[in-house]
């Protein structure tokens, strides 16, 4: 097809886009701030200035085609310019997490070779600051938010807004070059290099064009008819690709309005406000709204409590028949009706979404209950499978063929196989060029037509042509008598559960499954404090008799599940501890996009598997932590081992092949 190498209708690239959008969408709302209690909003004409003004203050600067910019900090508009700044320039912008230790953001800023930072407020500057002298080819760094910052040296800092007025200052110099620059960039430019979460060792640098970008966002856009006049909520961190394409693919290509929040611990208030159209969440914000909600209906009053269980109880029979367009009873769309008056329309505005036309969750399994509640209440809520490698998109649900167990038919433009060991592969438009410096990595990833490996174990089912994913293909083994191991699938269904945050679930090659439980200190503390158990610490209430009660009971409940699996059902949970710890990704034993670094907590916690193994009934351990401040400190305890009930089932050895 022509767009393939030429683009559509000539928009090669997101300044292109930008372009468009100033001619056609000029004077309506592109990005929205709330800071200092305000809403803020520019237009895309007044978005195009500045993102203008800052590129000739780049020019202004040095930035030479091919640069890295790194780009650090929370949602803001300033920050997403600078990342379409970067791009008109010639440059490549590079964003980081901003929660990412000095350490993390060494090795990244090391490994692109940034000339330039873009950081957000004094937190960010200091950490670069830290390993500046580390770093052999950084010059400049610009920071947006000015306090603090006062008495640095400016030799190589510079103000945001002073470089955006230098650059106008210069403007008669540097636009002829500027407008160069950006007649370069093609569908072959690339448009943003982003790093891999790193679960198994150092994160690799995944590069995207143009083309990968702007085709997966007018597909995906096309696919669920989003619109100019749609809104979403920017909170995810701007490193993950997710937040990428839907704030600057998606929202160029469309032209929607990107909102930012005023900071993270007010990003409900400011959902609330805005009330987007288009939402994604990560599975876990989905149960922590749920979690919240429940814990406000068992302080409710009596008649309050019963209307929301009864209209709930209608709602999950009718509400998801509704939202496909199945053919429902009159009585029940009456039911449903007064449901939506005093239940569902109230529930819906408390979580912002009122005015959500679109919702999708990803990144790990939602729990069935949980998708069909918000489903229920009439929320669109769908579910896809993506990657970075993909520009996100690799399948996502068609509306009328949304269920919790799959994640979907195959996004437009994308084709999948089943490898004869089960991984799922893929090609479309929206692979990656290649991971940075790295060709051999490339060469195991992606072959030369195309496909590429996805890492993750799956089938596809042949009646309704929809994927389903059972878990990492690298975590799927085998257990000593030769049964299937699929610890993701168990660790999914025991996360179901509020009260469970985190699970590591332990078995390859072994005779028996065993896990490590991290609890939701919210939803438990919450229900400490109903049952009158009085705690002084996560690590006091995670070792509560009646806390391991009750973590033993989900765990029962999930091995009677997955003992209905023939294939699975050798994954039960025989023996559990509750860590005396959360799970962190300062301390190494998760991503910052919070995925379990399994090798590594396995090695860290050696004592621990090992006690779970050998029919201790409770272990000591010490393990070394890492403080809001960067302080390092030990924490010691000793915790209890318990035995969970299994269901007997015939074990069948799976054939070898």
């Amino acid at each position: 097809m022509a767009y393939l190498s030429e683009g559509i209708e000539g928009l090669r690239s997101i300044p292109a886009l930008l372009e468009r959008n100033v001619r056609e969408h000029g004077d309506s709302p592109a990005y929205r701030e709330k800071e200092y209690g305000i809403w803020q909003s520019w237009s895309w004409s007044e978005t195009a200035s500045e993102i203008e003004a800052l590129a000739l203050g780049l020019l202004n600067l040095g930035v030479n085609e091919g640069d890295h910019i790194a780009i650090i900090g929370r949602n803001r508009p300033y920050l997403y310019w600078s990342m379409v700044a970067a791009q008109m320039v010639g440059a490549i912008p590079v964003p980081l997490y901003q929660d990412a230790v000095a350490e993390e953001m060494e090795y990244v800023l090391d490994h692109c070779g940034a000339r330039f930072v873009i950081a957000a407020d004094q937190e960010q500057v200091d950490k670069v600051i830290e390993i500046q002298d580390d770093l052999h080819q950084f010059e400049h760094m610009i920071y947006v938010d000015p306090r603090g910052m006062r008495k640095y040296d400016h030799r190589r800092l510079h103000q945001y807004s002073h470089v955006q007025e230098q650059g106008r200052a210069a403007r008669d110099e540097f636009i002829e070059e500027l407008k160069a620059r950006r007649a370069k960039l093609d569908y072959d430019s690339t448009c943003v290099m982003l790093y891999t979460s790193g679960t198994t060792g150092k994160p690799k640098g995944v590069v995207l064009s143009n083309r990968n970008i702007i085709e997966s966002a007018r597909a995906s856009s096309e696919f669920d008819k989003l619109r100019h006049d749609d809104s979403v909520l920017a909170y995810l961190p701007m490193a993950w690709v997710g937040d990428f394409i839907f704030s600057i693919g998606q929202a160029y290509w469309t032209g929607f309005c990107v909102n930012c929040p005023e900071a993270a611990n007010t990003m409900y208030e400011n959902l609330h406000e805005i009330g987007p159209t288009y939402f994604f969440a990560p599975p876990r914000y989905f149960e922590e709204r749920i979690t919240a909600l429940l814990i406000r209906m068992e302080d409710a009053g009596r008649i309050k409590r019963w209307l929301f269980n009864h209209y709930m109880a209608i709602a999950k029979r009718v509400g998801p028949r509704l939202l496909d367009g199945k053919p429902v009873g009159l009585m029940d769309r009456l039911s449903y009706a007064i449901g939506e008056v005093l239940v569902y329309g109230p529930v819906r505005n408390r979580a912002g979404m009122s005015r959500v036309r679109v919702a999708y969750t990803a990144g790990e399994a939602i729990g069935p209950e949980i998708f069909d509640f918000w489903r229920s209440l009439g929320i669109n809520l769908k579910q896809l499978y993506g990657q970075t490698e993909a520009s996100v998109f690799i399948t996502q649900q068609p509306d009328g063929e949304v269920r919790s167990d799959t994640v979907g038919v195959p996004s437009p433009g994308v084709e999948i196989r089943i490898s004869d060991k089960g991984e799922v592969f893929y090609r479309s438009p929206g692979v990656f060029v290649e991971y940075y410096k790295n060709p051999e990595s490339t060469a195991d990833t992606k072959d030369a037509e195309g496909w590429v490996a996805t890492g993750d174990a799956g089938f596809i089912e042949e009646a309704t042509g929809h994927l389903r994913i059972i878990d990492r293909a690298k975590d799927v083994g085998a257990m000593a008598d030769g049964r299937m191991f699929a610890p993701k699938y168990v660790e999914n269904k025991l996360k179901f559960f509020p009260n469970i945050l985190e699970a590591v679930v332990f078995g390859a090659g072994r005779d028996k499954c065993c896990a490590f439980i991290n609890i939701d200190l919210t939803a438990v503390g919450n229900w400490a404090e109903r049952n009158n158990i009085a705690y002084a610490s996560y690590q006091e209430l995670a070792g509560h008799p009646q806390v391991l009660d009750m973590i033993q009971s989900h765990i029962e409940e999930v091995n009677e599940s997955v003992a209905q699996d023939e294939m699975l059902s050798g994954c039960q949970v025989h023996r559990f501890l509750v860590l005396h710890k959360e799970l962190d990704a300062d301390d190494g034993e998760l991503t910052r996009t919070r995925k379990v670094r399994r090798k590594i907590i396995g090695e860290k916690f050696e004592d621990l598997v090992g006690a779970l193994y050998d029919g201790s009934d409770s272990v000591y351990t010490e393990t070394e932590v890492t403080y809001e401040d960067g302080r390092k400190g030990k924490i010691k305890a000793t915790l209890t081992i318990r035995d969970a009930k299994v269901v007997p089932v015939t074990a069948k050895r799976m054939a070898a092949e």
